[in-house]
Formats: C-alpha cells, structure tokens, sequence
C-alpha cells in the first residue's frame, strides 16, 4: 500500500494508544464506580445468578460468530474465500485497532492487510471492511430515529447529546453519498490520486521514477474496489443479504448482553427499551475521539442505564456491561496481534502500511 508521505506523520503508537485506553477506561470506570456503589450494589452481585453471567458471555461468543460469518458472506460477494477462523481473527483485530485509535477507526487497516496477506487485493479488502462497518451503521440508522420516536425522554435534559446524534446523522449521510461517487465514478478517484502523486513528487515525498509504478498500484485497487462493491449489489447480492441479516443478529446479540445481565441481579427492565438505549449510546460512541471511545463509554454508560435503572447499580452495569461487549474481545485482540502480526507490523499498519508496501514490492 504505497504511502510515502505517511512516514513523516506521527500518529500515536499502538502502545501508547492502549495505554491511554486502559488509562482512561480503568480511571473513569474507577471514578464512576467509587461515586455510585454502595452496600446494596455489592450485595446484589455478590447473590448474582452466575448462570446469567454465562449467558451474558455466550452471546458475545455468538456475537463473534456472527460477524465472523457476515465477513464470509461479504467476501463470497466480492469472489473472494474467508474462511470462518479468518473470520473470528478479523473480528478480534477489528476491536483491537478500535480500542487504540481515535474514532475507533484502527480496525480496518488491521484487517485490510490481514486480508492481503492471504491474496485479497487491497481494493477489494478496502471495500470488504468498509461495507461491513456500513452495515451496522445502517442498521443503527433505522434504529435510533425509531428509537427516539418512541422515548424521545432518551435525550431529555442534554442538548450535547441531541447535537452529537444529529452530528452523527449528518456524517453518516455524507459518508454514504462519498461511497455512492466512489462507485459510480472511479475515474474520478484515479484522477484525484494522480494529481496527489504528482504533487507529492515535486516535494520529494514520492521518487519520480516510482510516480507511474504507484499511479499503476492506485488504478489497479480503485479498480478493484469499484469493482466489488459492484458485485456485492448485482451477482453477490445473496450473499449481501445473508451479511446484513448477520449484521442485525450481531447487534441483537450485543444488545441482549444488558438484559441479561441485569436478570443476574435481579432488576427489571424493558427489552425494547433496554436496546433503544444501547442503539443511541453505541451511535454516538462511533464518534467519540478517545481511543476506543474510553473514559466516555464507562461515563457515558453509566448516565445513559441510569435511565433503566437505580444509579448505585448503574454504574457497576455500564463498566460490567463494557467488559462483556469490549474489554474481552479487545483482549482476544491483543494475543492475535502479538501471536500473528506482532507489535512492529501493527505500528507500521497505523502509519500508513509499510509493511503492505513492502511486501507488494516484493512480490514484483
């Protein structure tokens, strides 16, 4: 993946992401927790039924499994092959490089080269990736204004997050007509990425003699990402609707966790309501720059199930809730990291793929 001028940007580390993300998680939950439990909280989980607590895990497992096959499905779309244990990796990772970059958006260039190494085009994994974190938003999109319809007492008394959801809306909008004229006029993107190449090589950030070796890389995977997201809604349009039916059982599954959990210990609560929460709160956490959305999710949780619940046990389920849906699949995440890639591809993956880079040089 040829990037040269990203070596002279300094994002931040995978470590010091984690860091932060551990810091800030694990600080605020701490916070949150000291200011909301009490003898009646420690009590209740303390007589919690651990079968529920069993329960609560087997759905995140199913959630792994659903978007493992929702990454089959897409790939089946595209005339590519992912096999189910590529699958679980690629949803692993996907948590790991959230959980470490801001805006939660260092999961798709660890699962891009993933995909490369086992001879899936860029272009095509780009596409793959993408689609797959659309589809949940999509999903998200027909959700949360259903939601809101029907308890609009979701955003009473906070103009912030009345704002950040109609920040959300309008990103999404935009983001959804920038993948339309990416598929609909390719010729377009090309002429754009020459014009950047030569304007990179007159600075000196791209050897001019390998301008038309990079232009040839650049029309070739724009090529191959229009040309699967083509396929995905024409020949593979079955396999599309196999992944989004996934996609909604995914949510489903992450959505059960909560009810669940507070089944455990006792506490009632509405189903419908409980998912209408998750759905606005996951929304907006798309958008929250910290990384992983640390720190505003263990807060964040915390406010938002105290709608469903009694504060001295609202803050203990935010962070419990967490770990189930987050901390466990972005700690599978890291031993897959270190196991199949290793802290020093990773780094380079987040600075803009040398490592991708590398390797395709070689294969030529």
């Amino acid at each position: 993946m040829p990037c040269q001028l990203t070596r002279k940007w300094k994002p931040v580390s995978l470590r010091k992401g984690l860091v932060i993300f551990v810091v800030l998680a694990f600080g605020v939950g701490g916070i949150v927790i000291a200011q909301s439990v009490n003898r009646e909280t420690v009590d209740s989980f303390l007589n919690a039924d651990k079968r529920f607590l069993l329960a609560a895990f087997g759905l995140v497992a199913a959630a792994w499994c659903c978007d493992a096959g929702r990454f089959c499905a897409l790939a089946k779309a595209a005339g590519v092959r992912v096999t189910f244990g590529l699958g679980i990796i690629l949803t692993w990772l996907h948590y790991f490089g959230c959980a470490v970059t801001p805006m939660q958006s260092g999961g798709g260039p660890f699962q891009v080269y993933v995909l490369y190494k086992k001879d899936v085009p860029v272009g095509k994994g780009i596409a793959i990736t993408m689609l797959r974190t659309m589809l949940t938003v999509f999903i998200l999109t027909l959700v949360v204004p259903a939601a809101l319809r029907l308890d609009p007492s979701l955003l009473d008394g906070s103009p912030f997050v009345k704002g950040v959801v109609t920040y959300v809306f309008t990103v999404i909008m935009c983001t959804w007509a920038f993948i339309g004229y990416t598929i609909a006029r390719p010729a377009s993107i090309k002429r754009v990425g020459d014009g950047l190449l030569a304007w990179l090589a007159k600075r000196g950030a791209v050897k001019p003699a390998k301008v038309n070796k990079y232009r040839a890389w650049l029309d070739r995977e724009v090529d191959n990402y229009s040309m699967n997201f083509k396929l995905t809604f024409s020949t593979g349009l079955g396999y599309s609707l196999a992944a989004l039916l996934l996609s909604a059982l995914h949510l489903l599954c992450l959505f059960s966790v909560l009810p669940v959990l507070m089944l455990a210990v006792g506490l009632p609560f509405s189903f419908v309501q409980t998912v209408f929460t998750q759905a606005v709160f996951m929304f907006v956490l798309y958008f929250i720059p910290t990384p992983g959305a640390s720190g505003v999710a263990e807060s964040g949780g915390a406010f938002l199930f105290g709608t469903l619940m009694p504060w001295n046990m609202a803050g203990i389920m935010a962070i419990i809730w967490r770990f189930f849906t987050e901390y466990i699949s972005i700690f599978m995440g890291v031993v897959v990291v270190i196991k199949m890639l290793g802290w020093g591809v990773s780094e380079e993956l987040v600075r803009g793929a040398k490592k991708t880079e590398e390797t395709e040089e070689k294969r030529e």
